[in-house]
């Protein structure tokens, strides 16, 4: 089983691939771009990682994307209301949004290859359930507390957590 990981439209855009449960390989798109904390679509970490793990994208199974934009979504129009987020800014994030939700429409386009083949499943994690997953899951433990803190991802700073036996509970 082949997993695609995706940090997309966001600082630090990256790709990993992980097998059978076990990462084969990790990139983030700055080292391809040269451009500190590109905050793109990383099909050149996306790219680099499929080569590295010897397959094309039509083998992965599931694609992993570190943001829901439904995450905390009120917050986020209360903010934008609050501070007076510019129309630009708002329209850029929008878009961006948009992006993040339609994964399989960007790989799609990127690669050159018709959307209905790719059959990988879709699943949109709140960002820092995405930074407890990779340091649990990494993790030799069987039972762990997981702390993650972070910028301000999904609209969330800190989360806490317990995982034990492969599961992950937050707190």
């Amino acid at each position: 089983m082949f997993i695609l990981g995706i940090n997309a439209f966001h600082g630090d855009s990256s790709a990993c691939i992980l097998k059978d449960g076990v990462l084969i390989v990790a990139a983030e798109e700055e080292r391809f771009r040269r451009i500190k904390h590109w905050a793109g679509f990383p099909v050149e970490s996306i790219t680099f990682c499929l080569e590295e793990a010897g397959i094309n994208l039509t083998q992965v199974d599931y694609v992993t994307v570190s943001r829901n934009t439904k995450a905390n979504f009120f917050h986020k129009i209360f903010h934008a209301i609050r501070y007076k987020i510019s129309i630009a800014s708002i329209l850029n994030r929008l878009n961006n949004l948009k992006r993040v939700s339609s994964i399989k429409k960007e790989l799609s386009r990127a690669f050159n290859i018709p959307e209905k083949e790719i059959n990988a499943k879709i699943y949109n994690i709140e960002h820092h359930r995405s930074h407890i997953a990779s340091s649990f899951f990494a993790s030799s433990f069987d039972k762990s507390a997981i702390l993650s803190v972070d910028g301000f991802g999904d609209f969330t700073s800190t989360m806490f957590a317990f995982g034990e036996n492969q599961r992950i509970n937050v707190l």
